[in-house]
């Protein structure tokens, strides 16, 4: 989905600018040889006008990995069934409690909070879809139950699961007939 097409797009001005690089992943390109100052600069300019940044500073390179990796989590519906500051971890090579720190104090929230706002992001669009059940998508986001999920839904959003569906439902059904 987004991810595929920022790679792509990343490659891309890769590509134009004639870098030879191994591999373009969200938030980290593993280029073949050193960029020179000029090309540095060249670079961030490409890469400002597509809406991306250049992240030279380790602690917001860590951060964006952190973004990316539960970013990847939460979309990958087949992920594994795990806990999440272990698979941060695991992922990222680094302590748990040294990348909450990280992000923290970048961010001004907890990583918590972030995989929180993911997670029911991605329960307003499986509810869009219309597809799934709560029951399935509590199953698939790995929450513990449909009334951990509904909760946690309303405390973020301020209305229940159902009620949202049924205003994304009316609200599609009025664009229809107009």
């Amino acid at each position: 989905m987004v991810s595929e097409r920022c790679k792509i797009s990343v490659k891309d001005i890769l590509q134009k600018m004639a870098l030879v690089y191994n591999t373009v992943e969200l938030g980290e390109i593993d280029l073949i040889l050193p960029l020179s100052p000029g090309q540095i600069q060249e670079l961030k300019k490409n890469l400002l006008n597509t809406g991306f940044e250049l992240l030279e500073d380790k602690r917001n390179v860590i951060v964006d990995k952190i973004i990316t990796t539960i970013t990847q989590m939460v979309q990958d519906e087949e992920h594994p069934k795990t806990n999440y500051s272990d698979y941060i971890s695991s992922k990222l090579h680094y302590q748990y409690t040294y990348l909450a720190g990280i992000f923290s104090s970048e961010k001004g929230s907890t990583i918590e909070r972030f995989i929180i706002m993911q997670k029911i992001e991605k329960v307003k669009e499986l509810l869009e879809y219309g597809e799934f059940s709560l029951t399935e998508i509590a199953n698939k986001l790995q929450y513990s139950s449909v009334a951990h999920l509904s909760n946690q839904f309303k405390k973020v959003t301020g209305v229940t699961a159902s009620d949202y569906k049924r205003n994304k439902i009316t609200a599609r059904d009025n664009l229809e007939n107009s």
